[in-house]
């Protein structure tokens, strides 16, 4: 990120200044902002070589797995967590769905002119503690500001870099009749904690983001089981486990059915959303896993989740059937089933 250590004339004001449209011309005002806030944060050996790039090592025998996801959520900063934590969580989790070790990360921040400094340093230092925390150091990154009113104060895209041995093979198109569903703990948090916050929603036991990293989980997983006993692992973000799960049968050609009764749903989570006329299958999660699973290793998988802080609440909630059309369905708490859709429309924007 930065090229150089020249002398400023004072430094930022982090507590009472804000972004203008210096800080995007190529100049000095941007370095300083780059050096200052960002190389400060994130400071490694990789982001000290000063480049435009960063070179890396990568172990030999692994193939590359390689990831990119954008976050604009509303607003910034929310019950658990904020947007800076989230974009590292974000890239990391997609990177180890595929049941690789994720190595770095580069980031890139758009900033509205005006946005204040202190809650840029604030998303900055939040971004750096998750990715220190994680062991997934940002190597490269790139700062752009646009005007007043083009922007919605800062938006952040993070790409991760992975490795994975080869012959490992995790994907949706693996899911298979009769393999097990798993999740890794109660959905719908992550997006009832941002929906509070934006409706003013007070509850006796506070709603938090379950944002976190779940590469250590995954490799947890991962030890734990034969190889290839694991055929898909997927984070259910946007969309919710609904959506997820429709993804993974369009994917490989199975349907699926889930139980209601075995899914875990805080009661917290599940009073916000009937409040608000939501389903918890469609709602975002940034800390979850939905593994999918040979059938003769769910039981030592669901043991090998719940053995770690991150997937104490596993649980097993359906399998994989043989269904040409592909439907995803549910066994409910009343005997009957229903079709578990895609999601349609937007019912929580910008959740991530």
């Amino acid at each position: 990120m930065s090229k150089g250590k020249p002398d400023y004339v004072r430094p930022l004001d982090l507590k009472h200044g804000r972004v203008d449209m210096n800080h995007g011309a190529g100049g000095r005002a941007g370095l300083q902002l780059i050096d200052e806030v960002f190389a400060r944060a994130f400071d490694n050996e990789f982001l000290r070589q000063g480049d435009d790039g960063a070179l890396l090592d990568i172990p030999p025998e692994h193939r590359l797995v390689m990831a990119t996801d954008g976050h604009v959520i509303s607003p910034l900063f929310f019950p658990g967590g904020d947007i800076g934590c989230l974009a590292v969580h974000g890239t990391v989790n997609d990177v180890a769905m595929l049941g690789a070790k994720p190595l770095y990360l580069a980031a890139s921040f758009i900033l509205e002119e005006g946005f204040p400094l202190a809650d840029l340093k604030r998303i900055v230092d939040s971004m750096a503690a998750a990715s220190r925390e994680a062991g997934v150091p940002v190597v490269t990154g790139d700062t752009k500001v646009v005007e007043q009113g083009k922007g919605d104060g800062v938006f952040i895209a993070t790409t991760g870099l992975g490795v994975v041995p080869f012959g490992r093979r995790i994907g949706g198109a693996l899911a298979r009749p009769g393999d097990a569903i798993l999740v890794s703990g109660p959905i719908g948090d992550h997006g009832v904690a941002v929906m509070s916050l934006r409706e003013s929603l007070e509850f006796e036991t506070a709603i938090v983001s379950d944002t976190a990293a779940l590469h250590g989980l995954v490799a947890q997983l991962l030890a734990a089981l034969p190889e290839g006993a694991v055929h898909t692992l997927r984070d259910p973000t946007r969309g919710g486990l609904a959506t997820t799960l429709n993804e993974i049968a369009r994917q490989s050609s199975a349907g699926m059915l889930l139980d209601e009764a075995s899914i875990p749903i805080r009661p917290q989570v599940e009073a916000a959303c009937e409040l608000l006329g939501l389903d918890p299958l469609y709602i975002a999660n940034e800390g979850k896993l939905v593994a999918i699973i040979a059938p003769e290793s769910a039981d030592a998988a669901l043991a090998a989740l719940r053995a770690h802080p991150l997937g104490a609440g596993a649980a097993r909630i359906g399998s994989v059937t043989d269904d040409p059309h592909r439907f995803v369905q549910m066994a409910t708490r009343f005997g009957g089933r229903r079709v578990v859709d895609w999601l349609s429309g937007e019912p929580l924007p910008r959740i991530c």
